[in-house]
């Protein structure tokens, strides 16, 4: 076992986090150094807390030095438990904060997925506002943002976020590792009420089954329905898309990530996006095919919206209906660009009316003008009002008017 192990982040740059450095002795029970910069208001504690820790872990013994960088309880508490487990004590325990009732709604199978944020598993810092932003969903990252020596950490740090951070009704997302190192993530964030499990570098139907049998192992019976978005990234992923979408009933939608898709078929990727275009409409048909959702990969460039915006009208003229996004000002956009037009609601209004009158009068044909509507296009039009409605370009009584 070690004597000395750390956690945590220090610096002048660093924000809502801090460092845990504990260093075990023989005796001299528990000593806390601590440096902070709120240390008059919340000194005694942040103190307490590492008390508390350091009893429930079993240590009796050490010397403790924290910096502290305005690090909130759940923070100081992960940070903490990574260290201890780092000195390599064989303990299962969990140093949990309490489960808020902010961290308590649900969310559904057919809810909007325009927007997806983006934040790196291991930065407290951008965790704590991400809800204000508006995005449908917010992805706590335990994959390719956070270092290889912090995967662990990670962990603990999004599971006690889960549990304390409110982000204002987002679907709450977390993307496991490439599976099977992504297996060990979902023993942390399963309990914690994470509503969607994004699976990388899915290849094979099978990987979606793996991470379904470790969900159902992890609740235990509990009625409780976790979501599935795998995520292809590679030419195998590609030609297997249906049947990964159509591998389990709780997979609500299929995305893909293009920087690694086009590194695996040896390309570069580009705005005008020739090169991905045979992957890109493979994952909207196999959505389609299987009843679910197509979202589109990230756009990579913060600062270019217009572009932003004309990549996003573009996934919408393949079928995608939602984006992933890397920083919160990329959302406004998003959701502005594949919010339906005049047109579309008209039409969609017509198509829906169209087909309540056809259903009154119990006839098994509905028409609008000289064209025949079936059941997939009323559902698609229904799909434009609801979208409509959801963002106020129609009022809740456009049946009467």
């Amino acid at each position: 076992m070690n004597t000395i192990a750390e956690a945590g982040r220090k610096g002048s740059d660093v924000r809502s986090d801090c460092y845990i450095c504990i260093e075990l002795r023989k005796s001299g029970g528990i000593k806390i150094e601590l440096v902070s910069r709120v240390d008059v208001l919340y000194g005694k504690s942040i103190k307490n807390i590492i008390k508390k820790g350091c009893e429930y872990f079993g240590i009796e013994n050490a010397i403790i030095k924290v910096e502290d960088s305005g690090a909130l309880q759940f923070v100081i508490m992960a940070r903490l438990e990574t260290a201890v487990k780092r000195l390599g004590k064989t303990t299962r325990k969990e140093f949990l904060p309490e489960m808020l009732e902010c961290a308590k709604y649900p969310t559904k199978r057919d809810r909007f997925r325009r927007s997806r944020l983006y934040l790196p598993g291991n930065e407290p810092k951008y965790m704590l506002n991400a809800g204000i932003h508006k995005p449908d969903g917010i992805i706590l990252d335990l994959e390719d943002s956070v270092n290889p020596t912090e995967k662990d950490a990670a962990r603990i740090l999004v599971r006690n976020a889960l549990r304390q951070v409110d982000f204002y009704g987002c679907e709450r997302m977390v993307r496991i590792n490439q599976i099977p190192a992504g297996l060990e993530d979902l023993d942390y964030v399963i309990p914690h009420n994470v509503h969607v499990i994004l699976i990388p570098k899915c290849e094979k139907a099978e990987d979606v089954l793996l991470v379904n049998e470790r969900i159902i192992k992890i609740l235990k019976g509990k009625k409780k329905t976790v979501y599935l978005m795998p995520i292809i990234e590679s030419a195998l992923g590609v030609i297997n898309a249906y049947e990964i979408a159509s591998s389990a009933e709780n997979v609500v939608a299929l995305t893909i990530g293009l920087e690694d898709y086009t590194a695996d078929i040896g390309t570069q990727r580009t705005i005008e996006g020739k090169e991905s275009f045979f992957a890109r409409s493979m994952i909207v048909n196999a959505a389609k095919a299987a009843g679910i959702q197509a979202i589109d990969t990230v756009f990579s460039d913060v600062t270019d919206m217009e572009g932003l915006r004309n990549s996003v009208i573009e996934a919408k003229s393949l079928g995608f209906e939602g984006k992933g996004c890397i920083h919160p000002r990329q959302i406004s956009v998003i959701h502005e660009a594949f919010a339906p037009d005049d047109a579309e609601i008209q039409k969609a209004i017509k198509i829906v009316k169209a087909y309540k009158e056809a259903e009154t009068k119990g006839l098994s044909v509905v028409a609008v003008g000289n064209k025949m509507i079936d059941p997939p296009v009323v559902k698609r039009a229904m799909k434009t009002i609801e979208h409509a409605l959801s963002i106020g370009r129609l009022q809740e009584n456009w049946m009467e008017n």
